[in-house]
């Protein structure tokens, strides 16, 4: 988990960032900035949950002009009702000096740990698919339901989520190992980014695994691992 730090005091920080992406002519992918500041919260949200946090704070540093503040707050506010949760409060700050052509923000939380799940035998598990750019718009059935992992961790069905970014499946593997030898097989693509962690790692005790089945449905695959 690359986007995370242990601040001391049971306090965790994550951030993801994204630019050229959102309503400026110049980006690269054109779409409104609610929808930009919902994905970069989202990754946020996922890393926190991965280090076992929940979120009692949010920052959002917003270098596309003043009229973007408002979208982005709205567009982190979605995902917080998307998953079912009250919403922290929000801060940050936004460049007005100078006027970027391309669209540009980051979103930051700071997070307090939550007790740890008892550890079971557990089997690693896909969900959703490695989806980038337009595929995000394009194809949102495929993409890991925030809602249904949330659910899932509440129920004790998922006792560890991992978040996949940029850098694809295979990488969070290894980083999740610490081993630069490790093995995997997977239906989906091992190298293809992920984008805003349209797909995750998900370990699931195994008396839990027809209920995961159940609740994330076709786009809930098995991962082995082997070093």
């Amino acid at each position: 988990m690359r986007n995370a730090i242990d601040i001391g005091n049971g306090f965790i920080v994550t951030t993801d960032n994204s630019g050229g992406i959102g309503e400026k002519t110049q980006d690269i992918v054109n779409v409104p900035d609610r929808v930009t500041a919902h994905f970069a919260a989202r990754v946020t949200l996922f890393e926190q949950w991965a280090s076992h946090a929940a979120p009692v704070s949010i920052l959002i540093h917003n270098f596309s002009g003043s009229e973007s503040w408002g979208n982005y707050v709205a567009g982190v506010t979605d995902l917080f009702h998307e998953a079912g949760l009250e919403v922290p409060p929000i801060s940050g700050s936004s460049e007005t000096n100078m006027e970027l052509v391309q669209s540009a923000m980051a979103v930051t939380m700071i997070g307090k740990k939550k007790k740890v799940p008892t550890s079971e035998n557990n089997e690693w598990f896909t969900y959703g698919s490695p989806l980038v750019g337009d595929e995000v718009r394009n194809r949102v059935n495929e993409i890991a339901s925030v809602a249904l992992i949330h659910k899932a961790m509440k129920d004790g069905i998922v006792h560890q989520i991992w978040p996949v970014g940029s850098s694809g499946i295979l990488q969070e593997v290894r980083l999740l190992t610490g081993s630069k030898e490790v093995r995997i097989e997977t239906i989906l693509d091992p190298m293809k980014s992920a984008g805003p962690s349209t797909v995750v790692l998900l370990a699931i005790p195994e008396t839990k695994i027809k209920k995961a089945e159940a609740l994330f449905g076709v786009h809930l695959n098995k991962l082995t691992i082997s070093t």
